[in-house]
C-alpha cells in the first residue's frame, strides 16, 4: 500500500477500548483534513464472504451487518467522512480503499499483532491492570510479553493520572505516552421512545452485555446513576436469536425494570428483534486522548515522516 498506516492495538485480549479509540483517531484525522479508512477483519461476521467488503465509503453506509461484523457496522454508522472496509486480508482491503475510495491514511483496528501489513505508526492501548498481572494466555489476559510493547510508537493508558501513565510508559520502555479518558453518554432508546426525562439517572434498569469485560459496562451504568437491578452476560460477538430477545425481556419484566440497557455493539446485533418491552436503550461510550493538541501534533508528525520516507 502507498498510504500511511496507523495501527491501534493492545497487549491484552478483549475489552481494552480499541474500537472506540479507533473511532476517536478517525475523527481526529478527518478534522486534520485526512480521508481515513478503517481496515477490519470483520471478526464474528454472520455471513463471511471472500474478498473485500466495503461497509461504508467516505459518504454513506453501503454494506450490511451480516457481511460486515458488529464492530465495523457500528463504526460505519457513526463515522462521517471515513471509509470502513472489511476483509480477512487487510492488505487487499487497503489497496481497494486507496484505488477506489480515495483514502489518504489507513487505520488498523486491533492491529498490533497483525504482522502481514507494515505499519508506520503503532499505538498501543494499555490498562494498569495489564501490568499488575502480566500473565500470557490462556492463564492470563496478555497476548504477548510486556517486552513487545517497546515496538510501539506511543502508549495510550486508560483512566489514570498523568503521573501514573508516566510510570506505565517507563515500565514498558516507551518515551511517548498519552492518556485515554472514557466518557459514558446519554442512553439512547431504540424503540419505543419514552417521554422526555423518563429514562435517566435513577431509572430502574437491567443491563445486557455480549462483550469482553462486561463488568466494566455494568460499572459504567451504575456510575451514570441508574438503578441497576439485574445483569445478563453473553459471550463476546454473540449472535442474538429470538429466544435471547425473549429471555432478556422476560428478565426485565420480572425485575420490574423501566428499560433494558446495552452497549452500542450489542445494540446493532439486537436491532433485528425490536421492538422490546420494556424499551431497549444503548449507552454510548466515547474515548478521548489527552493532551489532545499534543496527540494531534504527534499524528501529523508521524504522517509527514512516513510520506517523506515514501517519496
Amino acid at each position: 500500500m502507498s498510504r500511511p498506516v496507523i495501527s491501534i492495538g493492545a497487549l491484552a485480549a478483549g475489552g481494552s477500548g480499541k474500537t472506540p479509540l479507533t473511532a476517536h483517531v478517525a475523527e481526529t484525522l478527518v478534522a486534520m483534513g485526512e480521508r481515513p479508512a478503517v481496515l477490519s477483519r470483520g471478526y464474528g461476521r454472520a455471513e463471511p464472504v471472500d474478498g473485500v467488503v466495503v461497509v461504508r465509503d467516505t459518504e454513506r453506509v453501503v454494506g450490511a451487518l451480516a457481511t460486515a461484523g458488529d464492530e465495523p457496522w457500528m463504526l460505519a454508522q457513526a463515522l462521517d467522512g471515513v471509509a470502513v472496509v472489511v476483509a480477512a486480508d487487510r492488505y487487499l482491503a487497503g489497496r481497494l480503499a486507496e484505488t477506489h475510495l480515495g483514502v489518504t491514511v489507513h487505520l488498523l483496528d486491533d492491529g498490533f499483532q497483525h504482522f502481514q501489513l507494515e505499519r508506520g505508526t503503532d499505538l498501543l492501548v494499555v490498562s494498569p491492570a495489564d501490568l499488575d498481572d502480566p500473565v500470557l494466555l490462556p492463564a492470563g489476559r496478555l497476548r504477548e510479553r510486556l517486552a513487545t510493547a517497546r515496538h510501539a510508537d506511543a502508549v495510550l493508558v486508560v483512566d489514570v493520572s498523568h503521573d501514573q501513565r508516566g510510570l506505565v510508559a517507563e515500565r514498558l520502555g516507551l518515551s511517548r505516552c498519552f492518556g485515554v479518558r472514557r466518557h459514558v453518554g446519554v442512553a439512547v432508546v431504540a424503540w419505543p421512545h419514552p417521554e422526555p426525562g423518563e429514562l435517566g439517572p435513577g431509572a430502574r434498569v437491567i443491563a445486557v452485555a455480549g462483550i469482553a469485560g462486561p463488568e466494566r459496562f455494568f460499572g459504567d451504568v451504575r456510575a451514570a446513576g441508574f438503578d441497576l437491578v439485574h445483569t445478563l452476560v453473553f459471550r463476546d460477538h454473540h449472535r442474538y436469536a429470538p429466544r435471547d430477545a425473549a429471555r432478556i425481556q422476560a428478565a426485565a419484566r420480572t425485575a420490574r425494570a423501566q428499560a433494558i440497557l446495552t452497549t452500542e455493539k450489542d445494540g446493532v446485533r439486537l436491532q433485528a428483534w425490536l421492538p422490546f418491552e420494556p424499551p431497549l436503550a444503548t449507552v454510548p461510550l466515547t474515548l478521548g486522548v489527552e493532551p489532545a493538541d499534543q496527540f494531534r501534533a504527534f499524528l501529523a508528525d508521524r504522517l509527514a515522516a512516513e510520506r517523506a520516507s515514501a517519496a
